[in-house]
Order: structure tokens, then sequence, then C-alpha cells
């Protein structure tokens, strides 16, 4: 994998607090809305202990970023793991674990691809972008693994034609434009695989 994963640090109680209140409020309202008056008072903390945690507003996003991927990769792991063999079965399920996250963790569509949308050039643009960049070369790169150990012919294009199915549906369910877009990203993905 070109882009490698981060290690997340331990979190005291307070730090986990003051993450899990911002990752309810930035998903929920978006990063902008959110200040961090309203996400001390959601976790029950000072804005000290919330900059003595994290340092920055900018840095908390990222946190929330890494540690809302961590829980997608957690998830995927275990559709991957029901599916060991190499082929077509394996690279489909990364649509499945897709499929049986959206509904209860992305209703508003890709957190990562939301905080694109929301932080301009001037502000975040440091710490944010290269977290959103990071979390989608490592999916294009982990495509590409799959489909390499499917033996699907040429897979770096596979991979590129399964990023773009895979990042349609995750905006399409955040846009609310039609019903099931995983599902039929899935269907799509299906037919392009197999020969």
């Amino acid at each position: 994998m070109t882009a490698p994963v981060p290690q997340l640090a331990p979190l005291t109680p307070a730090a986990r607090r003051v993450l899990d209140a911002a990752s309810m409020l930035f998903y929920e309202r978006g990063i902008h809305a959110v200040g961090v008056d309203t996400i001390s008072e959601a976790a029950g903390v000072s804005k000290k202990t919330l900059y003595d945690r994290f340092g920055s507003k900018d840095a908390l996003v990222v946190a929330y970023l890494q540690h809302r991927d961590a829980r997608w990769r957690a998830h995927l792991d275990v559709a991957l793991a029901a599916v060991p063999e190499p082929g077509v079965a394996r690279v489909l399920a990364v649509f499945d674990a897709a499929i049986s996250w959206s509904d209860d963790n992305s209703p508003k569509g890709c957190s990562a691809i939301n905080a694109r949308a929301e932080v301009s050039d001037d502000d975040g643009a440091q710490s944010v972008f290269p977290e959103v960049t990071r979390q989608k070369v490592w999916l294009l790169d982990l495509f590409a693994e799959l489909c390499r150990e499917a033996d699907v012919a040429d897979p770096v294009a596979a991979a590129q034609t399964l990023t773009l199915l895979y990042e349609g549906a995750i905006v399409t369910v955040g846009m609310h434009t039609f019903a099931e877009p995983f599902e039929l990203a899935r269907t799509v993905a299906r037919r392009l695989l197999t020969p």
C-alpha cells in the first residue's frame, strides 16, 4: 500500500469524550458550523482540555477523520475476512461492507469528502487535505491489491474504475439522489470483473 495507515495514539478519557463529541458534531453539522466552545460543552470539558489534548481544531478534525476511517477499516476487515480466498467475490466484499456500513454510519456520505468540500486552501488545508488524500489513495491501493490477487486483467485500471464506482456511490448516499447506490455500484463492479 502506498498510503500507510497512521497508528492512532491511545486517548485519555477526556480526549475520548472530546473526540466523540467532535465526531458526532462535525459529521452532523459540518466542520465550520461547529466551534470549539460547542465541542467542549458537548464533551463536558474545558476549552483548555480540548487544546491540551489535540492542540488545535485542525488537529481535532484530522483525528476525527482518522478515527472514523479506522472504524470503517475495521468493519471492512470483517467483510474481507468472510471472503478469504482471492477472487471477484473478495473484491466485491468492499462494496458489501459499504452496503452494511452506510445506512447506520454514513447517511450524509463520506466524512472525508465532506471535510474536503468544507476546508479551503487557506484554512486547515495543510493538515486535512493530506489525510483525505491518504484515505482515498488507501482505498485505490486496496482495490488494486485485491484485483491483482484475483488475477484481474490490468488491475490498476480496474482499481481506478472500482474507486470511481465506490466514490460515486458514497456521494450519492449523501445526496440521496436515488436509493441503494452501493448495491448498483456492486452490480456494475461484478459485471466489469466477471469475464
